[in-house]
């Protein structure tokens, strides 16, 4: 089934609280769903890494942070071959970050920046090779052993691509009940009940709780992962690219719906993607990346109105943008078309 064709259950959220509302078109002025910016150097940016302090704007996630990351550094040793000696490349290079319960802080950048690195870091998948991760106040130490029940469950994640997250032979039932199974000692009744109640939390129906994944559309799906992350009660969701396999109008949903559930449960988002338009909507405070280092940081308002770095202003300047009238005036060519080739065919 394709993800362009949304069934009963797909409807937007009802509420919005950074102004992204059913009609979500006509705010994002996107670029085509999934486009990636256009790769842009250092040298081409006019700046390069230096390894001094980010430019840094007024922000507003300062207090009472239930994550933090303090000078977390990541290396990864590539060996050598029979012309080339061993190296060490450090992928992420003395990050900082706070996020205070119930905001969002979004990390941007260009493929390879250390995004995804520092999301395995935040999500207890890979140990930092050296700084401080901490969640809820208490330093994070995974190195040597695997993170207890109640670290996994504090911490979850929603993957980009929602048809390749779901294991295609399980019904949604048993998607949903699986984190319960692991990381809880619940009897089997009570997982039932909490995944058919957060079925409908994240607005599809009872009856999907008996369906497979391959039955439901793309944006459907990326429900489902987003109901499989919230069944142990997280407080930190890590959102890697959750929209950008999406069609605009299902990104506008999804969106939605993420809005209602972090003012519902109060949860805190790292938002990682390459879309600014979604970013300067979702976002409380935005971190932008390059080479493994922050280069800026600030509250939303302050990145997308007043751009320090020479790289933040290059990375904005090279994301495609799409207004919404230009849509609307490509949809309207077609009917035009469509509607002349059907007149000519019946005048015939």
């Amino acid at each position: 089934m394709s993800g362009r064709d949304e069934r009963p259950g797909e409807g937007p959220g009802t509420t919005d609280p950074r102004g992204v509302g059913p009609g979500v078109e006509r705010q994002l002025g996107v670029g085509p769903a999934g486009a990636e910016p256009a790769t842009v150097r250092a040298d081409e940016a006019g700046r390069r890494p230096t390894g001094g302090d980010p430019v840094r704007h007024p922000s507003p996630l300062l207090d009472d942070p239930v994550l933090e990351g303090r000078a977390i550094t990541r290396d990864y040793h590539v060996g050598g071959g029979l012309f080339r000696g061993a190296k060490v490349v450090q992928a992420v290079r003395g990050v900082d970050f706070a996020v205070p319960r119930g905001k969002t802080l979004a990390i941007v950048g260009e493929s390879g920046c250390g995004k995804s690195t520092l999301a395995r870091i935040i999500t207890l998948i890979d140990p930092p090779t050296s700084g401080t991760l901490l969640i809820e106040g208490k330093p994070v130490e995974i190195t040597g052993r695997r993170p207890s029940r109640e670290l996994r469950s504090r911490v979850q994640i929603v993957f980009q691509n929602p048809h390749g997250s779901l294991n295609p032979r399980q019904k949604v039932g048993h998607v949903l009940m699986e984190p319960l199974e692991l990381n809880t000692d619940l009897p089997a009744a009570e997982r039932r009940d909490r995944a058919r109640a957060m079925l409908e939390k994240v607005g599809l129906l009872p009856e999907h709780f008996d369906r497979y994944p391959h039955m439901f559309s793309g944006g459907q799906r990326q429900r489902i992962a987003i109901a499989r992350a919230l069944m142990v009660n997280p407080s930190i969701l890590v959102l890697d690219e959750p929209v950008s396999a999406l069609d605009l109008s299902v990104q506008a949903q999804v969106l939605n719906l993420l809005a209602d559930l972090q003012k519902e449960f109060g949860l805190t988002y790292v938002f990682i993607s390459h879309d600014l338009s979604v970013v300067r909507h979702i976002a409380d405070e935005v971190m932008v990346m390059l080479r493994g280092e922050v280069v800026e940081r600030g509250s939303r308002e302050a990145v997308f109105a007043d751009p320090r770095h020479d790289y933040t202003r290059t990375l904005f300047a090279a994301t495609p943008v799409t207004s919404l009238q230009s849509i609307r005036a490509r949809v309207e060519r077609k009917a035009s078309r469509r509607a002349a080739s059907e007149g000519r065919f019946h005048a015939s």
